[in-house]
């Protein structure tokens, strides 16, 4: 990959977990310079590659392999864990220190010395990625796919990618501003230093970042990003997500602020001013309903109210019965006999109380002869009445006829 000219380096990107950490720039990844550049920092990271009429203005620290194209000057020592190639006409006022082998082009000066554990080699470097290039072609075209895999793997240092910091061609990095012609994406969990001037602005989630935005486009303040200073867009709009805050003004032309940012300065659009609440988990958590959950309770739901119909069915059935003994409970008794009726007249009775149907021909005569007996008795217990008078109340005793 070329560092000179335009090259591939589009925009500035900062990775995550970037910090500026007093006057150095630590990456966990790799970091890319494009021709042209200035940075007033250090730079620490892991593979550190400088384009073409790069100046630096502190030290470099690589963990694994650096490289300077020409023209390059590091005001300050370069120390190198691995392999480290100089180009023509680079300046370090330090001391350079390589572990591996270094590659030292024509007329490079090293003010305060140099020390390279490995080979030791003066001639123009070839640039790194073409020569890697070059391997990888030839390697396919004699069918070494394994190899070629194998080197391609050890360019992508295997299973741990990380994204590296790439800064364009002409921009210009310090500890007051960060400045670039193209846009710029700031990832999370970042803490810089600096006012960043870009064509765009995207921060990420968690940032803390110790100046001002400004950009001819729009800005985007991401999630718990704290801004110390003013964000400012020429005609694009600014977008405040929810737990950003803006310790300044915000200005733009259209502005987007969501529910729950904090902006302590002064609000100026141009154009629309919108303020967003969002509602959208809880129209999720609707949407993220179960539909077997959903058909579980339908089904429970109609297996209750079938219960429940039963149920009302059996009540009602209930109550027809408990309405039919009432009435038959309620119903006058006919022709209730008397104590000195007889046998057959209770047992026509019981029958006609049993069975509950109307009383037969029969049963009619039978009730008539019970009657004309009851009537007989009657009639015989009223002459033995008669008969026993006048012994027991009217009959005089012996001594009132004495």
């Amino acid at each position: 990959m070329s560092l000179r000219g335009d090259g591939p380096i589009e925009e500035l990107s900062i990775p995550s977990g970037t910090t500026v950490e007093e006057h150095d720039v630590v990456v966990d990844g790799d970091v890319l310079v494009g021709g042209q550049s200035t940075v007033e920092l250090g730079v620490r990271g892991r593979n550190v590659a400088i384009g073409e009429r790069v100046r630096v203005g502190d030290d470099i620290e690589a963990e694994g392999d650096c490289r300077l194209d020409t023209w390059c000057s590091v005001d300050g020592n370069v120390l190198v864990g691995e392999d480290a190639y100089l180009g023509e006409r680079v300046t370090v006022t330090g001391r350079l220190m390589v572990s591996g082998d270094l590659d030292i082009g024509d007329d490079v000066t090293i003010e305060e010395g140099f020390e390279a554990n490995g080979w030791i080699v003066i001639r123009n470097p070839v640039p790194t990625i073409v020569f890697y290039f070059i391997v990888l072609s030839q390697l396919l075209r004699v069918g070494e796919t394994d190899a070629a895999d194998e080197l391609a793997e050890a360019l992508a240092d295997g299973d741990d990618v990380r994204d590296p910091l790439l800064v364009p061609r002409s921009a210009e990095i310090s500890d007051d501003a960060w400045r670039v012609s193209t846009p710029a994406t700031v990832g999370d969990d970042c803490r810089l230093h600096g006012n960043l001037r870009a064509e765009s602005i995207r921060v990420g989630e968690r940032n803390e970042v110790f100046g001002s935005l400004r950009a001819r486009d729009d800005v985007t303040v991401g999630a718990d990003t704290v801004i110390h200073g003013d964000v400012t867009t020429r005609g694009g709009t600014v977008t405040v997500e929810s737990g950003a805050r803006v310790l300044g003004d915000v200005s733009a032309g259209d502005l987007v602020v969501y529910d729950g940012a904090e902006i302590q300065g002064t609000l100026r659009a141009r154009g629309e001013m919108k303020l967003i609440q969002e509602t959208e988990e809880a129209d999720d958590d609707a949407d993220e309903t179960d539909p077997a959950d959903a058909d579980e309770a339908a089904d429970d739901a109609s297996e209750t109210d079938l219960d429940d119909s039963d149920e009302v069915a059996a009540d009602d059935a209930d109550a027809d019965t408990n309405g039919d003994e009432s009435e038959t409970d309620d119903k006058p008794v006919e022709d209730e006999p008397s104590a000195s009726d007889g046998a057959d007249g209770l047992e026509a009775d019981d029958d006609e109380t049993v069975d509950g149907e109307a009383v037969t021909e029969a049963d009619a005569n039978e009730a008539e002869n019970a009657d004309d007996e009851t009537t007989d008795d009657e009639t015989a217990d009223d002459e033995t009445a008669e008969e026993a008078a006048p012994v027991t109340a009217d009959a005089p005793t012996a001594d009132d006829e004495s």
